[in-house]
């Protein structure tokens, strides 16, 4: 044996004394590998990988080992909750230079916070829209060759005269306009539809024997489905709470990818330094910076109007996504509000609004 191989060897087992000597002051002892049997005198296996820890713990142990996460100052958590917060664009800009182990995973924290926003809501009683229906008396004519007219006023303006028969013109319990009152954020039960005995009975007439008064060629199946959530909505203003808890989810998954080729697509001069998933963990940024602006929008939709509370929360939000794309995408910030107003407008009207058309109208079909 050379003497270069001598002191290899010699220096081997000097390591593994070494290593050895440092589990027993942690208490822990070389062992083998659960995985692959090989031995093990780190906190991973030399050979597979497998981690020394397997994280069986008892649940005191569990709470335990959460409330030093918690409680830590320079905790991930802590870490994270600060850039999320302070840093608009710091988290995805950390991901995409590899300082991954400094704050939690994109996704992980996406779906974190969207399952903590259900979650309190649910708990608080908060639904997320309710729907007053209001019935507003509508004016029957006649022209002097009997044909008869419903005339609708609707503030200073007065719709065109639709023809009905002059049999549903006499029809007793006059005619009724009928619409909603959205509100958001509010607890169940705070709305109520009070409306006179006679809409209630037309509207119940409605649903259940279909009627031409309103409009001339409608097709009687989707007239009762729209009187008839009309109805329900009257007796419950909160019954689509449940169907939009369970599509708002669903929706957005495919939102946040659609979110992230309109950038892909505006940045595209950049792709060779901003891959498609850089753009994706964006999305997930904004889109969990945008949960957290709704829990606290709940929160002050309960002492504020909510004229107040939407605009501040529109302000808040476009503030937000301007800072985090300047500070992401590093372009100026004449670039950067072209973008984003861009960027914004594409994904509100052709993602956000048809994707919320189709969740009504499923949570429309589960009412």
């Amino acid at each position: 044996m050379s003497d270069l191989e001598g002191i290899l060897e010699t220096s081997g087992v000097l390591g593994v004394e070494l290593a050895a000597s440092a589990l027993a002051e942690r208490g822990q002892k070389p062992g083998k590998c659960p995985n692959c049997a090989a031995a093990m005198i780190g906190p991973y296996c030399a050979v597979c990988g497998q981690e020394r820890d397997t994280h069986r713990r008892s649940v005191f142990g569990l709470v335990h080992d959460l409330i030093i996460d918690i409680v830590s100052f320079d905790s991930r958590i802590l870490r994270t909750a600060r850039a999320i917060a302070f840093q608009p664009g710091e988290l995805p800009k950390a991901f995409r230079e590899g300082r991954t182990q400094s704050y939690m995973p994109a996704m992980r924290l996406y779906l974190f916070v969207s399952l903590v926003f259900f979650l309190v809501l649910g708990a608080t009683g908060l639904a997320i829209m309710q729907f007053e229906v209001v019935a507003k008396p509508v004016k029957v004519t006649h022209d002097a060759k009997g044909n008869y007219f419903l005339a609708e006023t609707f503030g200073d303006t007065t719709t065109p005269p639709i023809p009905i028969s002059k049999e549903r013109a006499e029809a007793q319990g006059g005619h009724f306009s009928y619409s909603t009152n959205m509100h958001y954020f509010q607890p169940v039960g705070r709305y109520h539809s009070n409306l006179s005995k006679a809409a209630e009975i037309k509207l119940s007439r409605t649903v259940f024997k279909g009627d031409d008064s309103l409009k001339p060629g409608y097709v009687d199946r989707i007239d009762k489905r729209i009187f008839g959530t009309m109805d329900r909505l009257a007796k419950d203003p909160a019954a689509l709470n449940g169907p939009l808890t369970t599509w708002i989810p669903r929706a957005l998954f495919l939102l946040l990818p659609l979110y992230a080729l309109i950038l892909a697509i505006f940045y595209f001069r950049k792709r060779k330094g901003f891959y498609f998933v850089d753009h994706l963990v964006f999305s997930l940024n904004i889109h969990t910076f945008g949960f957290i602006l709704l829990l606290l929008a709940a929160g002050a939709a309960q002492v504020l109007s909510g004229d107040i509370v939407a605009w501040a929360t529109f302000g808040i939000g476009a503030v937000y996504g301007i800072l985090a794309m300047r500070n992401f995408y590093g372009q100026s910030w004449f670039w950067t509000l072209t973008k984003f107003a861009t960027v914004s407008f594409f994904y509100t009207f052709f993602c956000v609004l048809p994707a919320l058309g189709v969740v009504v109208a499923l949570s429309l079909l589960q009412v």
